[in-house]
């Protein structure tokens, strides 16, 4: 399954796009029906949230990443298409590409993976540069390394 986490495409799309949203993490999906993939840029809401009740969000959009609701909308309305959620990306924003605690609690939903045949994307950027990507699967027990073709692979350390 490795050799199609990622086309060579959405892999340069999703390095693009952490670039751009620097200092801030980028996010966004693809979602997946037959051969058909759809690479979504999301808006990360994650500083309104934090303007709006810091209290309830402390972390901006310098450490943390959500899904605007419109684009939540957007991927409902491409769900209810007869696509599914095959990627979920987000960036880390100098920092490693690492699967962290915060992104397992994010993915967990009444102790099971929201989604678990997705593969999770994270890509760091460290002073506007791509340093590195990695990918991250569900294996029944915890959210597992999976190579990303083109990109090194060194496992889930930060």
């Amino acid at each position: 399954m490795s050799s199609d986490v990622l086309t060579p495409d959405e892999r340069e799309a999703i390095r693009a796009q952490a670039k751009e949203e620097y200092p801030f993490e980028s996010c966004g999906v693809i979602l997946a029906r037959g051969d058909q993939r759809r690479l979504l840029r999301c808006r990360n809401a994650q500083n309104e949230l934090h303007a709006r009740d810091p209290q309830r969000y402390p972390r901006d959009a310098r450490t943390a990443y959500y899904i605007d609701p419109k684009d939540l909308l957007r991927i409902g309305d491409l769900e209810r298409e007869g696509f599914a959620v095959a990627v979920i990306y987000h960036s880390h924003v100098d920092a490693g590409a690492y699967f962290s605690e915060t992104d397992r609690r994010q993915a967990v939903v009444g102790g099971e993976p929201a989604y678990p045949s997705a593969v999770y994307v994270v890509t760091s950027v460290v002073g506007g540069r791509v340093d590195a990507m990695a990918a991250f699967r569900w294996n029944g027990v915890d959210f597992a390394p999976l190579p990303i073709p083109g990109e090194p692979f060194s496992g889930d350390k930060p």
